[in-house]
């Protein structure tokens, strides 16, 4: 039978903020039911701590230092290849491109143009080739990336208008905005408002929005094969909830802060920038914490009912036994931790996520409802779907590895790390020291015991996971780890040196072209 396949992503969700991974309070029971159905991956680690690169791998299979969209204002090149464009091309060999199946996207995708190379190529961003690679390779339904009203006639913002909503920024005006105690309206981007309601109405908030999204697609979708990217931008900020979300957890519901006053004395100089940014200069204060924690638990819990209200339409439509459904974040979040805001840097808070991944068909019957903790890697979702649908996976471009082994019992060799990396060349960070925009990368691996982070020419960076998992003490400059450090820094140049740079022909290809200079009239070395 043919598989349509589901992917789920959130924008910001910690990995421990869901009630199967621990949360003592803050109750996912869909999410949590969607584990059970599949396999819940414990330790699944993003490629980048930032939307823009962690996305553009998912949405590849490449790791940021190979397609190069390595932070949030840098467009993915149209020489890269996504998972839509993969899709077609197979139905389109297969004689099946009208009937076959499409990748579809409600909600956010973060992807930049590359206008220049549009420009270079002279496509025009009218024609539909223009169109799809404008925006990645999706066909939209209705992207949403949640940051600013997206000003289109159509959309989010002009259904939020035919609502009711006079405006003519109703996203600002009423989604991310509240009444304060003095009758006034003021804006969700000062953290000290989100602990009221926001002036939208829950069934006309983001979340609800695209769910509704996804179920109508689904409804016109009928028996047709399918691929969607549901693609919700909460809980990111500007954290700001509907009633009754804004109001159903106090601060004595959320986890403790994982920081210690020890990590501010001579802390790594990227670390010590970061942390004279506002968002971790005001995440630092404990007040600020108890105030945004629990509306940042009332977006999740929110999340999980649209997503049961979700799963439950596609029960009545018959879809959740022939979807194979993927659920996942791009980064988690701060919130305070190691008094720091926002996301980027290389701890867990950060880069480990949520993932869970069910497969219908009996073929995953023994993994039903475990928890596995092998490394996955979001490069890994590509490879996923693609052999879901039987589409052969570009073995000279794709760097992650299908996770379907995995979920049918098998015990393939597997991989021992993760690899992620950050471009801070955007960032106060880097004119605070005075460094370029080519000297402001790192590149980090994290393994079952430790966590490795080169930062080029500056202080490089250990934890041992083993006796400090909250990675308080970092052992970067001490002399005892000097050989830990150099067989981590060997590593990751094995791992760089190995990144897939010739993607034009296939290895098939070049296996059928070895050696074989005199089939094409070429005889050099003749005696």
């Amino acid at each position: 039978m043919f598989v349509n396949v589901l992917f789920i992503m959130a924008d910001q969700l910690r990995w421990d903020h869901l009630s199967c991974a621990g949360h003592p309070y803050l109750q996912t029971p869909n999410l949590d039911a969607l584990a059970a159905r599949g396999v819940r991956f414990s330790q699944a680690y993003v490629n980048s701590g930032v939307c823009g690169p962690s996305r553009m791998s998912y949405y590849t299979g490449r790791y940021p230092i190979s397609h190069g969209a390595t932070w949030n204002r840098v467009p993915l090149s149209i020489g890269e290849v996504t998972l839509g464009e993969m899709i077609r091309a197979h139905a389109a060999s297969q004689g099946d491109a009208a009937s076959g199946p499409d990748l579809w996207l409600a909600g956010k995708t973060h992807v930049m143009p590359d206008w220049d190379g549009l420009k270079r190529l002279g496509i025009e961003g009218t024609c539909e080739l223009g169109h799809l690679l404008q925006r990645g390779g999706f066909r939209e339904i209705d992207r949403h990336d949640g940051h600013h009203e997206t000003g289109d006639a159509q959309g989010y913002g002009a259904w939020l208008r035919a609502q009711g909503y006079g405006s003519a920024n109703p996203w600002g005006d009423y989604v991310i905005s509240a009444i304060d105690e003095t009758g006034q309206v003021v804006s969700g981007w000062n953290m000290r408002n989100v602990h009221l309601p926001a002036r939208v109405q829950e069934p006309h908030s983001e979340t609800a929005y695209m769910t509704d999204q996804a179920i109508d697609f689904m409804r016109r979708q009928g028996s047709r094969p399918w691929v969607l990217h549901l693609s919700y931008v909460k809980p990111h900020w500007p954290y700001m909830a509907p009633a009754p979300y804004h109001a159903l957890y106090r601060a004595e519901h959320c986890l403790p802060t994982v920081k210690r006053a020890s990590e501010l004395e001579g802390a790594h100089p990227v670390v010590a920038a970061y942390r004279q940014h506002e968002e971790s200069q005001t995440f630092s204060r404990d007040d600020v914490v108890r105030h945004v924690r629990p509306v940042y638990q009332g977006l999740i819990k929110q999340l999980d009912d649209h997503l049961g209200r979700l799963f439950n339409e596609m029960v009545g439509l018959g879809r959740l036994d022939d979807t194979l459904v993927i659920f996942c974040a791009d980064h988690g979040d701060f919130l305070g931790d190691h008094w720091l805001g926002e996301k980027e840097l290389f701890y867990d808070t950060v880069q480990r996520v949520p993932f869970i991944v069910s497969d219908p068909r009996a073929t995953a019957d023994a993994t039903r409802g475990q928890v596995d903790e092998r490394f996955v890697e979001c490069v890994d979702v590509v490879p996923t779907i693609l052999e879901t649908l039987g589409i052969p996976v570009p073995g000279q471009r794709v760097e992650g590895r299908s996770l379907l082994p995995l979920l049918r019992g098998e015990t393939p060799v597997w991989r021992d790390f993760v690899y992620s990396e950050l471009d801070y060349s955007f960032k106060a960070a880097r004119l605070a020291l005075g460094r370029s925009p080519q000297q402001s990368r790192a590149f980090s691996l994290r393994s079952a015991t430790h966590r490795y982070v080169n930062w080029l020419d500056l202080p490089e960076q250990l934890w041992d996971l083993r006796t400090d998992p909250d990675q308080f003490e970092d052992l970067g400059t001490d002399a005892t780890s000097q050989a830990q450090r150099q067989g981590l820094r060997e590593t990751l140049l094995d791992f760089m040196a190995r990144r897939k740079h010739r993607t034009t022909m296939s290895d098939e290809a070049v296996e059928r072209s070895t050696n074989r200079h005199k089939a094409g009239a070429v005889f050099y070395g003749q005696w």
